[in-house]
């Protein structure tokens, strides 16, 4: 009983606070308001699921509305899916086509259709006898974990195209998108692993390990939702979506022509002589419209000439800027962190890992050896 109240309590508390995270998110006024209404939907949608703890308090007996209830968990990674989509992707729009997603929750309606919706309440009660062994319920469950698998990897999928065009695209190192919605991921993930292995658990064992590893999972994904809620205070403006049109530039060996090296040419000596990449905002496209080039032709010879993405690329001037100031004697003054943001960094850690990764050395450990 003690645990019960437990598992009572803290669900109550996960579920307002999804709600009022909610709230918040279609209430703010914000340019991602996409993003916005699909993560309240998630929101909403996992409220309810967590529901499932504390509304006996309400509803008592079967009802159809809480077996309606309980299949909207089919809802929660379709629409996490086209979340992740709209903060990747700066024109996504929801489509007539994105109704694909809705097809397990109806196939889940229709499996309880027989036996449950058109059924009086004595019925259902008999068929609850053995819980365990309800093919519909063993089915539900079966494909509502099926369907987080296929869709966590779809997401880590979306967030790896994502972060290929950012880099080939983007010069700052600060990408809390990918990073924001990377941790949101895992997290899910185990999350969601925690869930199975519950979901096993009630199949072996109801006396002590289940309701254990109910409040476990219910504990754990308050958690995350308290760490959501201080993203989100902390970071309001957390995001920078990329155009989904953008064409990944394939690595390829091609012979480099005498075009190629002109064009290398300019490029490099505009890099070296008017220090673009000072600006931590660099874009290729402002890089290719100072110039006079298409984005996408700069892209090509940065990828195909030098092999590297535009990312890499500018960041390697940038460490050879922080390596002059760093061994400059007269610059002794200067600590890491006014160095960092004066070559064109936003990040300590980005800094140190770009650095690191071009020198085998930390910045402070090269300013010793300088």
């Amino acid at each position: 009983m003690k645990g019960v109240s437990i598992i009572t309590f803290i669900s109550i508390v996960y579920f307002f606070l999804c709600m009022l995270l909610a709230v918040f998110l279609l209430s703010i006024k914000s340019k991602n308001t996409i993003s916005n209404k699909l993560f309240a939907t998630f929101l909403i949608l996992t409220a309810l699921d967590i529901s499932a703890y504390f509304h006996n308090l309400f509803l008592s007996g079967f009802s159809n509305l809480v077996m309606v209830k309980s299949l909207l968990a089919y809802l929660q990674m379709p629409v996490l899916y086209l979340y992740v989509l709209s903060v990747c992707y700066s024109n996504f729009k929801l489509k007539p086509k994105h109704l694909w997603h809705l097809i397990p929750f109806i196939v889940g309606n229709l499996v309880l259709f027989p036996r449950f919706y058109l059924n009086n309440k004595n019925s259902i009660a008999k068929i609850w006898t053995d819980f365990n062994s309800i093919w519909e319920i063993i089915y539900i469950h079966f494909t509502i974990h099926l369907q987080f698998a296929v869709y966590i990897v779809l997401m880590f999928l979306v967030l790896k195209r994502y972060k290929k065009i950012y880099q080939q695209n983007f010069s700052d190192t600060a990408t809390k998108t990918y990073q924001w919605l990377f941790q949101f991921t895992v997290l899910s993930a185990v999350a969601h692993s925690f869930v199975i292995i519950k979901s096993i658990l009630k199949y072996f064992d109801n006396d002590f390990s289940f309701p254990l590893a109910q409040i476990f999972v219910s504990f754990f994904g308050l958690s995350i939702i308290v760490w959501m809620v201080f993203k989100a205070l902390k970071y309001p403006e957390l995001f920078k979506s990329v155009d989904s049109d953008i064409v990944l530039i394939q690595k390829d060996k091609t012979i480099v022509d005498e075009n190629s090296n002109k064009e290398l040419e300019k490029l490099t000596t505009y890099m070296e002589t008017e220090k673009p990449y000072l600006n931590p905002s660099l874009s290729i496209r402002n890089l290719a419209e100072e110039i006079k080039m298409n984005s996408r032709d700069v892209s090509v010879l940065i990828n195909q000439n030098l092999n590297q993405h535009f990312f890499d690329f500018v960041n390697e001037y940038r460490i050879k800027e922080a390596m002059g100031i760093l061994k400059n004697p007269t610059k002794n003054q200067f600590t890491v962190l006014e160095i960092l943001y004066e070559v064109g960094f936003n990040s300590k850690s980005s800094f140190n890992t770009a650095f690191k990764k071009h020198t085998g050395l930390t910045p402070t450990e090269y300013r010793k050896t300088s």
